[in-house]
């Protein structure tokens, strides 16, 4: 029999819904949805037939041992978007199921604040965050990507808790372009809608459920914002030259590899330069810029605040020792080791277990310990010479000056 997934919540139920109801033999519910049903008309005539159930386990088990019957499975607003449906559909099959949607909370939200709503990103931080999904933290960094967000809370995740991550985050300045919306029991008599700044939100308690939209006003320059990748050495403050050149630098990210999502050390940071192009490539990457040298990190701090990456963490303080803390990297890039690079390469291999590695040897004998330390503790090596010549203008004419020439050693081991 099929198993009919009704949404409910912000406008009547049409004829084909109504059939559906009274031609069911059993109608689930979740405590919540139930509580909006009720105020229906329809809810009189299959109360005696209508269970409330929490947990959806034991809904998906019901249906299962009632699959002769017709079935009705209530659902708040669109059951296919963040709701039921989809695990429903994965259980049982499209043929099975059918889904009689209502609107979603968030296309009401939006409609409440008179603000159109095709142009936002829609996130869902309610319950244990799903792989590939957006957890809390990812919010500051989102909105220098999207000027329009719309959000499904929780109780931990909740919007005070939004407002505070990103007053913590975001520099004041753009701080001060952000508005949250908080709609509470969107479709209850006791429906409200709260418009605050991040500061004045996060004060405030608020009523389940609720949903928060975040607008951001957009800058006038937002046009010519910086690539994601092809930073120039000039754009990125540093100090004495010290900093990854950008040729070699792009050959670096791409020895790489990065994945979407995981974890990445960049040891001897420098001026974050590899830290920042990884960052702005893969949002969704955590990078920890470990360096030692406190006028360094500073200007790791001010790079990182130029070009909005707020998923890269500095860590102060001095490799092998400080990498113990961190979490497992799926990434390594090694641009400085100060007569450490074995040691580094010990801790770097123990917690990586599988993935890639990347040094950069300016000298022969770092190039031939990198290959040693890599080759014995399991990873296949591969070594590229880069040699840059850039044009240089001298009298009217136009020449090739040379840089120093860098080896790039890469150790894969399998997995990665």
């Amino acid at each position: 029999m099929k198993i009919y997934v009704v949404g409910v919540g912000y406008k009547p139920l049409d004829e084909k819904a109504r059939k559906i109801l009274e031609n069911s033999r059993l109608i689930l519910a979740p405590t919540r949805v139930l509580e909006v049903f009720k105020r229906y008309d329809e809810f009189e005539k299959v109360r005696d037939k209508t269970t409330t159930v929490n947990d959806l386990g034991e809904m998906i088990n019901l249906v299962r041992s009632n699959s002769d019957s017709q079935i009705v499975i209530l659902s708040s607003g669109d059951p296919m978007f963040f709701g039921i449906g989809r695990r429903l559909v994965e259980e049982f099959g499209k043929d099975r199921v059918e889904i009689i949607p209502d609107l979603s909370c968030l296309q009401v939200a939006f409609s409440r604040i008179k603000e159109s709503w095709d142009d936002a990103l829609f996130l869902s931080l309610h319950g244990r965050r799903k792989r590939g999904g957006h957890s809390l933290e990812d919010i500051p960094e989102l909105l220098e990507r999207h000027h329009k967000i719309a959000i499904l809370t929780d109780s931990e995740n909740n919007p005070s808790a939004i407002a505070r991550v990103i007053l913590n985050t975001l520099p004041a300045d753009q701080i001060a372009s952000v508005r949250l919306y908080v709609c509470e029991r969107l479709g209850y008599p006791d429906e409200r809608i709260t418009e605050g700044t991040p500061s004045e939100i996060a004060e405030l308690a608020f009523s389940d459920p609720n949903v928060v939209l975040i607008t951001r006003e957009r800058s006038n320059g937002e046009a010519r914002e910086k690539p994601s990748f092809g930073l120039r050495e000039d754009e990125i403050a540093h100090i004495r030259g010290m900093i990854t050149k950008d040729e070699i630098r792009a050959v670096v990210i791409h020895k790489l590899r990065l994945p979407k999502e995981g974890v990445l050390w960049d040891v001897g940071a420098g001026s974050g330069s590899v830290s920042i192009e990884a960052a702005r490539i893969c949002p969704k990457l955590k990078v920890f810029a470990v360096e030692k040298d406190g006028e360094q990190v500073g200007i790791i701090r001010r790079n990182l605040v130029k070009f909005k990456t707020f998923n890269v963490e500095v860590v102060e303080g001095e490799a092998p020792e400080v990498l113990e803390g961190l979490p497992r990297p799926d990434r390594v890039f090694i641009g400085g080791n100060s007569g450490k690079l074995r040691e580094i390469l010990e801790v770097s291999s123990l917690k990586m277990g599988y993935g890639i590695i990347v040094v950069n040897a300016v000298t022969l004998e770092t190039l031939e310990e990198a290959i040693s330390e890599l080759s014995r503790r399991g990873f296949e090596v591969e070594v590229s010479g880069i040699s840059v010549s850039r044009s240089e203008v001298i009298g009217g004419r136009r020449y090739l000056k040379a840089l120093n020439p860098v080896f790039i050693v890469r150790g894969m081991r399998d997995g990665s």
